[in-house]
């Protein structure tokens, strides 16, 4: 060999680079997810767009829509069909899958469907469940988890803020159709003419958001609340444009006396309402009151559930709107804010490698769980219903 070659074992072939292999797999689905067709208050929302379901099923999972589940909210089947879903008209293979997702819980009946230890994510609304509800639940060891407590990592309620919103302006806006229909009076002022006057009990989310509208429209308004860091909050918010007070009952009849329109936005679950009946008597003819929290429990003493079909009815000349699922009357918009918050809840699902390390490694979603293999776990739930509570941290470790 000459001293100008280089001495190697490998032949000149051997040197090329040549083309990477990687192993492609099959991708399989991860979990399937049921979403039933809502049957009950002529609910119009749904969890989840045919743009939402593109994305999860992207990412493996089954969706299985029954049909019509989105006509309410301007969704048809083809789009589902299109982005990826199986439509079936069986309401029983919806619920029949690992995950269902719902707007309201299901019913009694609906229970039967589910298959044992599937996973439940829906609202709870526990001013209208029972006993016996949740003791169905629990033969089926349901993993359930309620809208109302699923937190965030600064133990934040980000979607109860969210429908609280979308409620806070949706409560404003209908009381404003309402008192034009019962005495024919705009909500709102207008140059020469006394400003309407809206009393808001609550000072928490969804009285925040109807404390903007209701300005918006250049109503006079006056809020309400026994927390003063949350009437603190709000005072500042909105740059002392607004009388707050804590709730005072000879302050708050004096109110309820002139007011034209009462926004009730304060739970009130296991405790008294706090506008009673005489309250409610010595209010003008025609006016408004809408109880956008009745399922949390009444602000008003004669308010009662109503449904979309039949949304208010009148005691003592004043309208009363009892729906717990406000923001139905604007669909789209509602159903288009949960979706996007549920398609990110489940993508974070697939990072953790699954809903039970979801539930084991984040302390925020073990929280938001009321109900887990069929044990009760919230505490609050517990104590108002006479069931035996399991303390979530013992039942997972």
């Amino acid at each position: 060999m000459s001293s100008g070659n280089i001495f190697t074992p490998f032949r000149e072939e051997d040197l090329l680079p040549l083309e990477e292999k990687l192993e492609i797999q099959k991708k399989e689905p991860k979990f399937t997810i049921g979403i039933p067709k809502e049957t009950c208050l002529d609910e119009r929302r749904t969890c989840i767009t045919p743009d939402a379901v593109q994305v999860l099923v992207n990412h493996g999972h089954d969706i299985i829509i029954e049909s019509d589940t989105g006509k309410a909210s301007f969704f048809t089947d083809l789009q589902y069909a299109e982005a990826g879903a199986r439509i079936t008209k069986d309401p029983k293979e919806a619920f029949g899958q690992d995950l269902v997702l719902k707007i309201n819980p299901p019913t009694e009946d609906e229970i039967d469907y589910l298959k044992n230890n599937a996973h439940l994510i829906s609202a709870l609304q526990i001013n209208l469940r029972n006993p016996e509800y949740f003791k169905k639940l629990a033969v089926k060891k349901i993993n359930a988890i309620a809208f109302e407590f699923i937190a965030d990592e600064y133990r934040q309620l980000p979607l109860v803020r969210l429908i609280g919103e979308i409620a806070g302006t949706a409560s404003i806006l209908y009381s404003a159709e309402l008192l034009a229909l019962s005495n024919g009076n705009m909500l709102g002022g207008i140059t020469g003419v006394r400003p309407t006057e809206v009393v808001i009990i609550g000072a928490g989310i969804v009285g925040e958001f109807a404390v903007k509208a209701a300005l918006g429209l250049g109503a006079s308004v006056k809020v309400f609340d026994n927390s003063l860091s949350k009437l603190r909050r709000l005072h500042m918010m909105i740059d002392g444009r607004v009388p707050t007070s804590i709730i005072d009952p000879k302050e708050l009849t004096k109110s309820l006396r002139r007011a034209d329109v009462l926004i009730g936005a304060l739970p009130r679950t296991s405790m008294e309402p706090i506008v009673t009946e005489e309250m409610v008597q010595i209010m003008k003819k025609g006016s408004v009151i809408i109880d956008v929290t009745v399922d949390y429990g009444k602000v008003v003493e004669t308010t009662e559930i109503t449904t979309l079909s039949d949304p208010y009815l009148i005691k003592h000349d004043v309208i009363h709107c009892g729906l717990p699922n406000l923001t139905s009357r604007i669909p789209r918009t509602t159903s288009k804010a949960i979706s996007n918050f549920f398609l990110s809840y489940l993508l974070s699902y697939d990072k953790e490698g699954g809903i039970e390390n979801m539930f084991i490694h984040k302390n925020e979603i073990k929280q938001s769980l009321y109900m887990y293999k069929g044990r009760h776990t919230k505490k609050i739930i517990c104590d108002l219903f006479g069931l035996p509570y399991h303390d979530i941290n013992l039942l997972m470790f």
